[in-house]
């Protein structure tokens, strides 16, 4: 049967559900089609490779674990990633890592498993994906290792802390014998599992979707210029400026010491710029005004409470300024009561108390109580973020709102994994590009639909696609696989009656009921086929014909 290995009762929280209970023991191989692989209870490696649906072969061994994985009282799931063609890492669920060289796979002729590196890193954990590549001349592997520890300092929380850990391993050339070694070990921290999490393709950066951030783990004396970086930004947050504005004028506040007399005061005014200073210091304020003035009218004053006060006169009557200096973002705008309610009557339309006030209006406005029980989300602010292994400080974030995380699925072997998102309704595709900071995500695929139909499924257990976008599927924990096909076009003539209109394609949905009483434990999706493995039969159901 397959190594399941159930959840301990030290591992109670959400974050071990995610990342080890609701764990995929069916490994799909995208570097060839229909190669599927698991490992089973005595620590085999098994494969499945379709060719021909009349010609099924049984799972055959590929590889043996070489240790006994039952005496290890704390050990993890035995898990493995595909990092390229010929290359694979594999982790026994104690904490050893192997770099595999497969040889080409799904053919029992040529693929022949070594181990070119076997070592032991620390406590148990599960590959959470790997990439193979080559940087000045020397083939290197990239591995991120998944763990979820306990964190003592943690006692308001659940406890535990997630931790990523960054490997790389290059090539070694030693008396002929060619294996690799460790040249970098990095730490990520965070609070949860993370959603989706890959190594770009050249190995230089990684992408994580999680709901609480991420951050690299970094010695002591990092932490101290931290520190002072982190007491700097505390110091800039009280604003330097005050400012009102009516239609016609602008009014700005400076608090200044009090040892400042009238004479050690400057301030310029142009009709399009200002500068003000104090003594010989540089510049307080200083910059392009949002909109021209009567530079001529401007005045300023000292008030009593060691303030100076500048008025400006707007040229243009009316219009209502953003900001005051253009870019300059440590100044304050404070608004009277009757412009803030001026504001809010001017966004009125795009709200509504009742439900669609005007059915006809081409864009009708949003109302919170159309939204059902399953569009209601756990986790409201998960976000996408790049870091740069340089660096190792992020250089992307997105925040990701309510564009719900459901899946990843690789499309091509040689670009990092794909994920889905829920955009309303349906659900979204995007490929990461790390090497087009233009067009570092793209949109490649939509499941019309797909976002909402997920909400409904209680049971739901794993979701993939096709990696040529031809169908989703679905799995409850138990039995049932749901698949819905892209839609098609119609041989037949097909009217919609209600609207009088002719229909030219129609996407179907399909449900398989598998007779297993066994919980699913692996899902996955090929052109073909779906995959899906219980504890003690691995099911192929045909969903496309290979023509």
């Amino acid at each position: 049967a397959v190594a399941e290995v159930k959840l301990r009762d030290d591992q109670y929280t959400l974050d071990h559900m995610r990342a080890f209970g609701m764990y995929n023991y069916l490994h799909l191989d995208s570097w060839y089609q229909d190669n599927v692989y698991y490992v089973d209870q005595c620590g085999r490696v098994m494969n499945l490779s379709v060719t021909l649906d009349t010609a099924l072969q049984k799972p055959r061994e590929v590889f043996r674990l070489p240790t006994n994985l039952t005496a290890c009282d704390n050990r993890l799931c035995a898990s493995m990633h595909f990092s390229s063609s010929t290359r694979v890492t594999l982790s026994d669920g104690t904490g050893r890592l192997y770099l595999i060289k497969s040889g080409k796979r799904g053919n029992s002729a040529s693929e022949k498993w070594e181990i070119v590196f076997n070592e032991e890193l620390g406590s148990p954990f599960i590959i959470a994906h790997s990439v193979s590549f080559v940087k000045s001349d020397t083939r290197s592997v990239a591995v991120l290792l998944l763990r979820v520890e306990k964190d003592e300092l943690d006692t308001k929380g659940s406890g535990f802390h997630i931790t990523l850990e960054w490997v790389t391993l290059a090539e070694i050339n030693k008396e002929g014998d060619r294996g690799y070694e460790i040249v970098k070990r990095r730490v990520l921290q965070g609070k949860s599992v993370p959603h989706y999490a890959a190594i770009e393709p050249s190995g230089d950066g990684l992408m994580i979707v999680s709901y609480k951030p991420f951050k690299f783990m970094q010695d002591e004396d990092d932490t101290v210029e931290e520190n002072d970086n982190a007491k700097e930004t505390e110091e800039k947050k009280d604003p330097l400026y005050y400012w009102q504005q009516t239609e016609d004028d602008v009014t700005i506040t400076v608090h200044i010491p009090q040892d400042i007399t009238k004479d050690d005061i400057k301030v310029r005014f142009s009709p399009e710029n200002i500068c003000v200073t104090l003594k010989d210091q540089p510049p307080l304020m200083e910059g392009k005004l949002y909109s021209s003035v009567d530079h001529e009218s401007c005045t300023w004053i000292i008030r009593e409470n060691e303030s100076l006060e500048i008025s400006l006169i707007k040229k243009n009557e009316g219009p209502w300024w953003p900001e005051l200096i253009l870019g300059d973002k440590r100044g304050e705008l404070i608004m009277n009561s009757s412009q803030s309610s001026e504001i809010s009557e001017s966004l009125m339309h795009l709200t509504s108390e009742v439900m669609n006030p005007n059915p006809e209006k081409e864009n009708p406005p949003c109302n919170a109580q159309e939204l059902e029980e399953c569009d209601a989300f756990l986790e409201d602010c998960a976000s996408l973020c790049r870091f740069d292994g340089d660096t190792l400080k992020v250089t992307h974030v997105i925040h990701l709102g309510s564009n719900q995380y459901l899946f990843s699925v690789v499309a091509d072997p040689k670009e990092m994994p794909c994920f889905c998102l829920r955009h309303d309704v349906d659900a979204l595709l995007w490929q990461p590009h790390s090497d087009q900071p233009e067009n570092m995500w793209e949109h490649i695929a939509t499941f019309n639909a797909l976002g909402y139909v997920q909400a409904s499924k209680q049971d739901k257990k794993f979701m993939a696609c096709a990696p040529d976008y031809s169908y989703a599927a679905l799995c409850e924990c138990l039995r049932r696989v749901f698949i819905y096909r892209q839609p098609t076009p119609l041989s037949t003539v097909l009217y919609n009656r209600k609207e009088g209109r002719q229909v030219g394609q129609v996407a179907k949905q399909l449900v398989a009921t598998l007779e297993a009483n066994d919980p699913i434990l692996g899902f996955q999706a090929t052109r073909e086929r779906l995959f899906v493995l219980t504890a003690k039969t691995l099911f192929l159901i045909k969903v496309n014909s290979g023509n």
